[in-house]
Order: structure tokens, then C-alpha cells, then sequence
């Protein structure tokens, strides 16, 4: 939604330039804050903090207890500032700009590999080594099974696509068996 989008640039990159003039961890900014985008987007907890009988302090606290790790100051500073601004629902959007700000300054990008069955550790280390070449940078895969695919990879790059699965081949026969 774009509008999400406009909102979470401002959060994005206020965060981004304080871990940078900081010299905090990129990467383990990006942790943090992809576990409170991911507590955010809870529906319940949407609805609970929707609630005007609800103060942003029990917010804060229902999140911080959620959390996983315990989150260092910066964190609990933002998400406070998140809160006040009444702009919970924005935090998944907010995570993936700043992951996006992160990769931009790495030179590496995040890819998306569609598999029908697992792939084992070394597999994906030679896949990742192939792909890093095709798309000419460093890429941070993550892999989600797809069974519909039949086999081969389907991988997505931003707004590239590089489809090997047998599912795109069988379609491509398809279409050109009908033209």
C-alpha cells in the first residue's frame, strides 16, 4: 500500500541514519527491528492497541514482553516513538525499508527461492554462488518450499523473476502448443 509506504520512509530512514552516524550493527538493527515489525503485525495486538482504553505504556510493555531477545535501548527508544505517533501498523513496512536502506549500502539485495523440496546447505551454497553471478551482486537468500512448482527454483529478486521451475516449463509448452 503506498500510502504505508510514505508513511514508514521518514521512520526508515531516521533509523538508518542514526545506527550510521552511531556506528551501531546494521545487522543486528535489522533483527530488532524485524522482530517488533513482526509482533506489529499481529492482528490481535493491532486491535488491542486500536483500543482507546488501552495506553501506548501497556502497548509498549505487551511488546517488549512478546519479544524474543531483550531489545537495547535504541529499540525500545524507537519503539516508542512509533507508539506516540500512533503508527504500530506501519512497523512491517518500516522493517522492510530499512532492510532495503541496509542492502543498499552493502551492495546486496535479498532473494526469495521458491523450491519444491528442501534444498540441502551445500545445494544452496552453489545456487547462491550462481545467482550472485546472474543477478552481478551479493544476494541474502532465504528459502520457502513451494510444492506447486514440481520441481526446479523459482527465484525472486526485488522486481526480477528468474522462473526454472517445471510448473513455468509445462506453461510455456502449453502456450506454445496453443498458438
Amino acid at each position: 500500500m503506498a500510502e504505508l509506504a510514505t508513511i514508514a520512509r521518514p521512520y526508515a530512514e531516521a533509523l538508518f541514519k542514526a545506527c550510521v552516524d552511531k556506528g551501531a550493527d546494521l545487522n543486528s538493527t535489522v533483527a530488532w527491528v524485524e522482530e517488533l515489525a513482526a509482533i506489529a503485525a499481529n492482528p490481535q495486538l493491532r486491535q488491542l492497541a486500536d483500543n482507546p482504553n488501552v495506553s501506548d505504556a501497556q502497548v509498549f510493555d505487551l511488546v517488549t514482553g512478546v519479544a524474543k531477545s531483550a531489545l537495547p535501548e535504541s529499540a525500545r527508544n524507537f519503539l516508542h516513538v512509533v507508539l506516540e505517533n500512533g503508527r504500530l501498523d506501519v512497523l512491517p513496512e518500516v522493517a522492510a525499508q530499512f532492510r532495503s536502506l541496509v542492502n543498499s549500502k552493502s551492495g546486496s539485495s535479498d532473494a526469495v527461492v521458491y523450491s519444491a523440496f528442501p534444498i540441502e546447505d551445500a545445494a544452496l551454497a552453489e545456487l547462491g554462488a550462481t545467482l550472485e553471478k546472474r543477478f552481478g551482486r551479493k544476494l541474502n537468500l532465504t528459502v520457502k518450499l513451494d510444492e506447486s512448482l514440481i520441481g526446479g527454483v523459482r527465484v525472486v529478486v526485488g522486481d526480477e523473476v528468474l522462473d526454472t521451475s517445471v510448473k513455468a516449463r509445462l506453461e510455456q509448452m502449453k502456450a506454445a502448443l496453443t498458438a
